[in-house]
């Protein structure tokens, strides 16, 4: 049942050092709490994060027709960026929930689950475009917050703890150059 990796319950006997009793046998009972407390905030960050680029997709197949700018070119442009972007989403997900000694199609399917989200945002989006168009800008701003505070606050200071400080950075300005890149080209 997707989700038993991730339930722990308190008072059984085969507790780990926090009290907690780990329910499926892929889940590493070393972990600390903290640790898990990243994990589970990353995972949030980047689930809260796709609702709105979901919206921000389902505005645009929504509006084709209504501007002029409002083209089937420019929505499709706009998926095909903030998908290209999702698999690096997905990665930050199940790697760590890999690391962390999940089997290797579980940390997948976390992973998977994470960006489900946006569909269902994308139909709403599309449904609702008049409504959404002026909250759009708002919620984009929130999802870019919540993913710069996730990055700011645990990935980079964990990343310069593990000695890969230079990794990271560079990684940063390849990511960002190939989404400036992709923005200049798709229009």
């Amino acid at each position: 049942i997707p989700g038993d990796g991730l339930r722990r319950r308190r008072g059984r006997s085969d507790s780990n050092e926090e009290g907690y009793a780990m329910e499926d046998e892929s889940m590493p009972t070393s972990m600390d709490a903290s640790h898990w407390r990243r994990i589970l905030l990353l995972i949030v960050a980047i689930t809260v994060h796709n609702i709105p680029e979901g919206l921000a997709v389902g505005v645009g197949f929504g509006a084709v027709g209504r501007t002029k700018s409002a083209t089937f070119e420019s929505a499709r442009n706009l998926a095909i960026g903030i998908g290209i972007q999702n698999f690096p989403e997905g990665l930050s997900v199940s790697l760590p929930l890999k690391a962390a000694g999940f089997s290797t199609g579980k940390a997948v399917w976390y992973g998977q689950l994470s960006g489900l989200v946006e569909p269902f945002a994308g139909v709403l989006g599309a449904a609702l475009v008049t409504f959404i168009v002026p909250v759009l800008p708002y919620a984009l701003a929130f999802a870019a917050g919540a993913m710069v505070y996730v990055v700011v606050d645990d990935i980079v200071p964990e990343a310069q703890a593990q000695g890969n400080g230079k990794a990271s950075s560079w990684g940063v300005i390849v990511g960002f150059i190939i989404m400036m890149s992709l923005d200049v080209a798709l229009g």
